[in-house]
């Protein structure tokens, strides 16, 4: 009885589905069995591209992993590399450092085992300065520096320049004009680009740019860039004139006056005055010249109208009206317009007397003195 009641389902099952597929030959439709089987199959391909997706998600996951593997190592790597060469500039310095101070134990060797220069060290901590220079009283510390010093005075200039035939008393001065013939000029201003020669200069420059002046003198309140140009302004209230011409004598307060002076003795009088003959060896001495014979005096003070001949006259003259007494004496105190009236008095303190006079022998400390005691002389006679 079951297996008729199976049979009988199965029956009826397959006259439903032929009543369907009649149903749907006639609107046109596709079988609904045929929809099922296309659903199915719909279903199964979505299926395999979800899960093919998946697959290379989880391939580029790998990848990228992988990638972030290889870049930790390099990193790390690099990192190592860096750390070895640190290493190795450590060790390169520790052995320059050993080196240097082998060398520096080595020397203080040397200077305790001979005295002559154990005696030369110490003079550097006692700042004592044995050697004088017996022209200008200077004092140095070693020998060879006083040796270098004394060419100032003797005009010696052992280092010559091969390009132009220059001399120079310092081997540093040559090697700084030397850059003039190769046009070198390692110096650079940071601010503007202009590039120097000397460091000197371009120290000079950079003052320039700041507007300083930090170097003041404390007897006029003058101020200067550099301490050389005012080591050189204080010979005005001294009255010192350290560089002198080895052919006349004659004394100067800066080494660029001397050497602008040493060329009159090697060159000709090439300006000659048409008047009185009289010649010259500057144009602007022959300009000043020339205003003895003409009488005109150019330069006028504007306070009282007075007029000079020469400007430093002028100069002079307008300190009248100022005060202003810029020549100091150092052992006194006592200050003065013009820089010969120092020089006058600096004869008080030194005891000086260059006026000697050819009748009986007195000699007198100014001039005006000497005059005074000739007219005696002439008087009596």
């Amino acid at each position: 009885m079951a297996l008729k009641k199976e049979s009988q389902e199965i029956n009826e099952v397959e006259e439903k589905n032929q009543y369907e597929m009649h149903l749907d030959l006639l609107t046109g439709e596709k079988p609904r069995q045929t929809k099922k089987i296309l659903s199915q199959k719909g279903a199964q391909k979505t299926k395999s591209n979800s899960s093919n997706q998946a697959r290379t998600r989880r391939t580029k996951n790998i990848l990228s992993r992988k990638g972030a593997r290889k870049t930790k190592s390099n990193s790390s790597n690099q990192a190592r590399t860096r750390q070895t060469k640190k290493i190795s500039s450590r060790k390169g310095a520790q052995k320059t450092k050993s080196n240097s101070s082998n060398q520096t134990r080595k020397q203080n060797l040397e200077i305790h085992r001979n005295p002559q220069c154990l005696k030369t060290h110490v003079i550097t901590h006692s700042g004592e300065k044995p050697f004088m220079c017996h022209q200008c009283g200077k004092t140095f510390r070693f020998n060879k520096y006083l040796a270098i010093h004394m060419r100032v005075h003797t005009g010696e200039r052992p280092y010559t320049c091969k390009h132009c035939g220059k001399s120079f008393s310092l081997k540093g001065n040559l090697n700084t004009h030397l850059k003039v013939h190769t046009g070198e000029k390692p110096f650079t201003c940071d601010q503007c680009g202009k590039s120097f020669r000397t460091k000197g200069n371009l120290q000079t420059h950079i003052s320039l740019h700041s507007g300083g002046s930090p170097h003041n003198c404390k007897l006029c309140r003058k101020s200067f860039s550099l301490k050389g140009s005012l080591k050189t302004h204080m010979r005005i209230h001294t009255g010192e004139r350290p560089f002198i011409c080895v052919q006349c004598g004659k004394s100067f307060r800066c080494k660029e006056a001397l050497n602008y002076h040493t060329n009159i003795h090697s060159r000709e009088d090439r300006f000659i005055c048409q008047q009185c003959g009289r010649s010259f060896t500057d144009r602007n001495h022959l300009k000043n010249h020339v205003t003895t014979h003409t009488g005109k005096k150019p330069n006028m003070c504007h306070h009282c109208g007075k007029c000079f001949t020469k400007q430093t006259l002028l100069q002079n003259h307008i300190r009248v009206h100022t005060g202003e007494k810029p020549f100091t004496c150092l052992k006194c105190g006592k200050s003065f317009r013009v820089k010969g009236n120092l020089q006058t008095h600096m004869r008080i303190h030194s005891g000086e007397k260059p006026f000697t006079c050819t009748h009986c022998g007195m000699c007198f400390r100014f001039k005006g003195n000497f005059n005074s005691h000739m007219r005696f002389h002439v008087s009596s006679v």
